[in-house]
């Protein structure tokens, strides 16, 4: 049974907030799947690319920081870009940030499957991967309609034991001295076989790694004490799990042996290889991790774009009915159910066509080549933004230097994605970005132009927020 109303307010603390983000970022996932991409174009210094993501993601956290203290909204990105820019531009940045997290559901739903299909095998147990998705589909859903704070309390048990897992094996990889000995090397960008190229492509793997960092501001109104709280969720959750992939990466290359790069970069799962080498004991709970890590990512994600499509419905840009919460769990119930359609759409259409591993990497560079602009437009908004109204808070270093430092260092795997082009259809993702973004402009324009306050209201809820009564009150530019 459903009713009209709002989500729960003060459901998630400082804590949970952390465990969102950290979550969505999914350190197992990202250091068992991501690493052997990356050091197929940076090679041994693999471990190098992920601490300059780090650096690129604390630069970029900055402004993300400032603009989510003053506008404490669960619009997020939207709010910032509107507010800074124009409404025309954070139309574009919520139709931007619908993609990524509506991308990254069904991305991790079929590399689920396959994980888990892989796993068993070497068990002696055979399931296709589209049966383990659908059963993961399902306990998506049920965990979904029991609410967010059930929610995030299972993302919590599963994150430790993610990070307790793959921790506890970098340290025993380490600690046996790999297959070589202890090296430098992986923190050498000079140990990259392709210079500059290899490093900037390997970035876009590195930084897919972090997409979710800024999981904190879609709960802008579920967090207590927001202003403080989501803030400071970015920071920590960034250093925690920054910290998590040097370590493992670096275990992870010390493991293989800095001169057996090619073995890691065919490895499709070098963890449990790793796990297999070092500490046989070990395998059932790196599996297991894994599997843990995957769910979690997929639990956030879907959370996130759950509460999208909730505030479509209830603003009147869906079906009304999208817009009903549960009377007693106080959950989005029907936008969960079509969240749930639209999931198995993806997931078995474009597993089945490409290949379940291959839809994780073609929806996760999409979703990743659709984030860069809205991190690029928000540290233009925090320029502006306090070159303006906020002027009197304005600091040089925080609102001037960090935003341009920003937006520069985001070139980097700009670059990497285009030269020299990567083989297809990787090479046709920048473009295919490129289009959305042209197709959005055009559509805030029109609207714009006809009914501003209907674009207004749409940039808000495709970002994940809720309107911004207090921005109808206050001039803004059209941009």
């Amino acid at each position: 049974m459903s009713g009209g109303g709002a989500l729960r307010t003060n459901a998630v603390g400082l804590g949970g907030a952390v465990i969102m983000s950290a979550a969505l970022m999914g350190p197992a996932v990202s250091v068992y799947f991501n690493p052997q991409v990356v050091a197929a174009s940076a090679g041994v210094a693999t471990p190098f690319v992920f601490i300059v993501a780090l650096v690129i993601m604390l630069v970029l956290a900055s402004s993300i920081m400032e603009m989510a203290r003053v506008f404490p909204s669960a619009g997020a990105f939207y709010t910032y870009v509107s507010r800074g820019v124009g409404p025309r531009s954070g139309f574009v940045t919520g139709g931007l940030m619908f993609v990524a997290y509506a991308l990254l559901v069904p991305a991790e739903l079929a590399l689920i499957g396959i994980y888990t299909s892989d796993l068993l095998a070497g068990y002696g147990v055979h399931i296709h991967w589209t049966i383990i998705s659908a059963f993961f589909i399902v306990l998506m859903v049920v965990l979904s309609l029991r609410g967010i704070t059930g929610s995030l309390r299972t993302a919590a048990i599963l994150f430790s034991v993610e990070v307790g897992v793959i921790v506890l094996l970098s340290a025993i990889i380490l600690a046996k001295g790999g297959a070589h000995g202890l090296s430098l090397a992986p923190l050498n960008p000079a140990s990259s076989p392709t210079g500059l190229s290899g490093l900037a492509l390997g970035m876009t793997f590195g930084i897919l790694s972090f997409v979710g960092f800024e999981a904190a501001t879609t709960l802008g109104e579920e967090v207590r004490d927001s202003h403080r709280n989501v803030p400071r969720a970015i920071v920590l959750s960034l250093l925690f799990v920054g910290l998590i992939y040097l370590f493992c990466t670096y275990s992870e290359m010390i493991g293989f042996g800095t001169a057996n790069v090619g073995k890691l970069t065919a490895d499709t799962a070098p963890f449990t290889t790793l796990a297999n080498m070092y500490a046989p004991w070990l395998q059932v709970l790196v599996g297991l991790a894994g599997i843990s890590s995957i769910f979690a990512v997929t639990m956030n994600a879907n959370n996130g774009i759950v509460r999208i499509v909730f505030a479509m419905g209830r603003e009147g840009l869906l079906p009304k009915a999208l817009g009903k919460v549960h009377t007693v769990h106080r959950t989005p119930t029907n936008a969960i159910w079509l969240q749930a359609i639209v999931a198995v759409v993806f997931t078995f259409g474009v597993g089945l066509l490409s290949g379940p591993f291959n839809a994780y990497i073609y929806l996760g560079s999409i979703l990743t080549l659709a984030i860069i602009p809205v991190y690029i437009l928000t540290n233009i908004a925090c320029m502006r933004h306090f070159a303006g109204p906020g002027r009197s808070e304005r600091s040089i270093w925080r609102h001037v230097v960090l935003p341009i430092l920003g937006i520069l260092v985001l070139a980097i795997p700009i670059f990497g994605q285009v030269y020299p082009a990567p083989p297809a259809p990787l090479t046709y993702f920048p473009y295919l970005v490129l289009v959305f973004i042209a197709v959005m402009a055009l559509i805030a324009f029109r609207i714009g132009r006809r009914r501003p306050e209907v674009l207004q209201r749409a940039g808000a809820v495709l970002a994940t927020g809720e309107v911004d009564d207090t921005a109808d009150s206050e001039p803004t530019n059209v941009s």
